[in-house]
């Protein structure tokens, strides 16, 4: 059985914890994925918005799938919401598998699955005031698109 912890909500999260939570499994390996805010073109904020119910069922059911293509010991899943400054965590996504290619392949399943999937809505706030939905990328579905 695979140990499985999801979390959305704005308290901030301490990746060596979650690693820490992952290796005590016994596994072999371990891989992580930690997402920072970027800064720069004069961003203040972002701002994550979901729904509570939609987002924990689509984690979920993401997590299952890796579960199912993967031999996984543990997964990790922690997504922020609210407002987020440039240099904050947003996300972290970690796996833990008895052998490297099955936790590096889960980690970037999930990470390519909810950087476009996921249903989360980011808004970005500006110096100069201006505010702008962050629109999907072509390049980011081509990444979650090659697990086909």
């Amino acid at each position: 059985m695979t140990d499985v912890h999801i979390a959305v909500g704005e308290a901030d999260f301490d990746p060596a914890v979650q690693l820490a939570r992952l290796e005590a499994l016994g596994g072999g390996a371990v891989a992580s994925f930690t997402g920072i805010v970027r800064g720069g073109d004069g961003l203040q904020a972002m701002q994550l918005d979901h729904y509570p119910a939609m987002t924990d069922a689509q984690i979920a059911r993401i997590v299952d799938e890796a579960q199912g293509r993967w031999p996984l010991l543990g997964v990790v899943v922690i997504h922020r919401v609210g407002e987020l400054r440039p240099g904050e965590r947003i996300v972290f996504v970690g796996t833990a598998s008895a052998h490297r290619a099955a936790s590096l392949e889960s980690c970037a399943f999930l990470i390519d699955w909810l950087k476009t999937s996921a249903p989360f809505w980011k808004k970005e706030r500006f110096d100069d005031g201006r505010a702008e939905w962050v629109e999907a990328r072509a390049e980011d579905d081509a990444a979650r698109d090659r697990w086909g």
